[in-house]
């Protein structure tokens, strides 16, 4: 944050797709430079312990500025916090799919023999007072089949109106209506992308033989790669399909080049693929700065953030 407000920055996207989690002092501690001073970032109460409160405390580094949060399914605990506080505090929009849903308190306890007992003692709740922990009413075989659930009735993949299962309504600052019953519900809704569930093309990226191209191709060309001295300059100039995907065909024996062939003739798969292998190859030049601003090209939650950060459609979603 402190580099990027040297460049005077506007608008902020924090990415918490398949982030599980981690400690609470770190969300908090995140949330504190997003928000003002002394505003609730989430509570934690349980049947035998006393309700305790998290709040901002210091001047943030960005508590103005056009706000973004991409969340899904896989998003969860401290995730679900930020998330939470953000979304009620009408700070910023949350873009993606509903979270995970993972929101206990546990306290660990040592035990005599060096081992040590965690117990879960707690709940954790947004500003609003919605629970972030789904129900475990139906057994832990119900909890943990949720993720499957979600896939068989559509929600991942373009069903925006599945029901959760609390119908209590919360109120955000600007009076927006929210629903509890576990995780974190976007404001604005995106689905899976489908091209990307292709296990044909996940096999061939992260193949060993797609990895050894790659790094060899940068090594034998270091010198032309190397001159490209900007992201923007190597985005526009370089084309992974004049030279880079016949190379890696080349590699492959000739009866699974026929099979990924034609795995490339959909036109979806090819630009992934070509994207993905630009991409990669971006971030033996640039780290990750190189790789994320590449793939980010066709990455619909980012590009749908980008453009609601943009649009006065913004200020309609947190209701000011």
């Amino acid at each position: 944050l402190i580099k990027l407000k040297k460049q005077d920055i506007r608008q902020l996207i924090i990415d918490l797709r398949q982030n599980p989690g981690g400690y609470l002092d770190a969300a908090t501690s995140i949330a504190d430079e997003l928000l003002d001073d002394e505003k609730l970032i989430v509570y934690t109460q349980g049947v035998h312990s006393k309700r305790t409160d998290y709040k901002a405390k210091h001047s943030g580094l960005f508590e103005k500025g056009r706000l973004a949060i991409l969340v899904d399914e896989s998003s969860a605990s401290a995730s679900e916090i930020l998330a939470g506080a953000i979304q009620d505090w009408d700070r910023g929009i949350i873009v993606g799919r509903r979270t995970y849903g993972k929101g206990l308190v546990q306290e660990q306890y040592g035990m005599d023999d060096g081992s040590a007992l965690r117990l879960t003692i707690a709940r954790y709740y947004t500003p609003s007072g919605r629970c972030i922990q789904r129900s475990f009413a139906k057994g832990k075989e119900a909890y943990q089949e949720d993720y499957l659930k979600r896939f068989e009735n559509g929600e991942l993949t373009g069903n925006d109106s599945v029901k959760v299962d609390d119908t209590e309504k919360y109120y955000t600052a600007n009076k927006r209506i929210v629903h509890g019953g576990g995780g974190i519900k976007p404001d604005i809704y995106v689905p899976y992308d489908t091209a990307r569930l292709s296990s044909g093309i996940l096999s061939i990226l992260y193949s060993d033989t797609m990895k050894a191209v790659m790094y060899d191709y940068y090594l034998a060309h270091a010198r032309m790669l190397k001159s490209y001295k900007k992201i923007k300059d190597f985005d526009r100039a370089f084309h992974p399909e004049e030279e880079l995907l016949p190379t890696y065909l080349r590699t492959i024996a000739a009866n699974k080049r026929k099979v990924i062939e034609k795995l490339l003739s959909k036109p979806a798969n090819k630009t992934y693929l070509l994207l993905q292998m630009k991409a990669q190859l971006a971030r033996f030049l640039f780290r990750d700065n190189g790789y994320y601003a590449i793939s980010a090209q066709d990455d619909q939650m980012v590009q749908q953030a980008i453009h609601t950060l943009y649009d006065k459609e913004y200020l309609h979603v947190i209701g000011r």
